[in-house]
């Protein structure tokens, strides 16, 4: 079912987006040597913040394009945060596991009863909505992010003691 925005929900959607990515931008690092790459480093007491801060600019992006929104799901969380460091202790951000899983069968053994829609991964020492913009940019990762059958999202990462990130994203329906 596809929805109508006027010009004012468009405007409110998108300076609410812009607005997060510029409360994010703040509170990276920015080194003084322009050679050296700037970490976001991420705290214990961030988690669900950026778990949330993530779930609300997606349905933002997809509440712009009059689809539904996704609700943030445990099931689909503990997959991402498995396979976040899985790839990061593989060294390599790729679609399947150390023991040879799939997503498909990491979401059944969290548990997760809907059907896979997407995974997206990054390795990087970006923001988790740098990363997003990123995901939004590629064709692949965004159709899923978009995908209209999709209800349901799980997010996390593994950072590294070096800042280097790996985030995962899953999206089921």
């Amino acid at each position: 079912m596809g929805h109508i925005f006027g010009v004012n929900t468009m405007l409110r959607v998108v300076l609410t987006v812009l607005s997060v990515l510029f409360a994010v931008s703040a509170c990276t690092t920015t080194p003084s040597d322009p050679n050296q790459r700037k970490v976001f480093r991420i705290k214990a007491g961030d988690v669900s913040k950026i778990q949330f801060r993530h779930l609300d600019t997606v349905n933002a992006l997809r509440q712009a394009r009059g689809l539904n929104p996704v609700e943030l799901s445990p099931q689909l969380t503990a997959a991402a945060k498995t396979h976040a460091l899985d790839i990061s202790r593989q060294n390599r951000p790729w679609h399947f596991g150390s023991d040879g899983s799939n997503p498909i069968q990491r979401v059944e053994r969290a548990g997760y009863t809907g059907k896979l829609v997407s995974e997206n991964l990054s390795e990087t020492f970006e923001t988790d909505l740098e990363t997003l913009d990123a995901w939004m940019r590629d064709p692949v990762t965004r159709a899923g992010i978009l995908h209209p059958n999709a209800t349901n999202v799980g997010f996390s990462w593994h950072q590294e003691s070096n800042g280097k990130i790996w985030w995962v994203q899953v999206l089921g329906s």
